[in-house]
């Protein structure tokens, strides 16, 4: 069972660890400019980072609840701002700040955005924690 976990946990690092890199691709190299909700995205996903490297580590599952929190949040923003870019008229403010997510800056087939990117990022790290947390009674699904 532990090593169940710990495959898990080095997959959850493997994922966001990917998500990182990707977001800071994309800002670095290729110039786009990440919009407000990019930033409170990278402000889940980049903790997760360190926090599955850590149990990854130390062969550890007690980090993953904190992972859980950290997609979760991840999870709802992303799927907020996955929301906006496809029907624009769900912005409630221009949260978005001076870029537009509406842009399509980085778009394929119609529906593969920067947003969906980081939704699936999310989903899988948060499937992922429930499982473990599950495992280890911290939570009850």
């Amino acid at each position: 069972m532990e090593h169940k976990k710990n495959t898990r946990l080095f997959f959850i690092w493997i994922t966001s660890l990917t998500a990182t890199l990707g977001s800071l691709f994309f800002s670095e190299i290729l110039k786009y400019v990440p919009c407000n909700l990019c930033w409170y995205q990278r402000a889940c996903m980049y903790p997760i980072v360190i926090l599955s490297a850590i149990a990854v580590a130390k062969k550890n599952a007690n980090l993953a609840k904190y992972i859980l929190f950290f997609s979760g949040i991840g999870l709802i923003i992303s799927i907020y701002h996955y929301s906006i870019t496809k029907f624009p008229k769900l912005e409630i403010t221009s949260i978005c700040g001076r870029h537009s997510c509406n842009s399509n800056t980085f778009d394929i087939a119609g529906f593969i955005n920067i947003p969906l990117l980081s939704f699936l990022s999310f989903i899988i790290i948060f499937i992922w924690s429930i499982n473990i947390s599950r495992e280890r009674g911290e939570v009850r699904i």
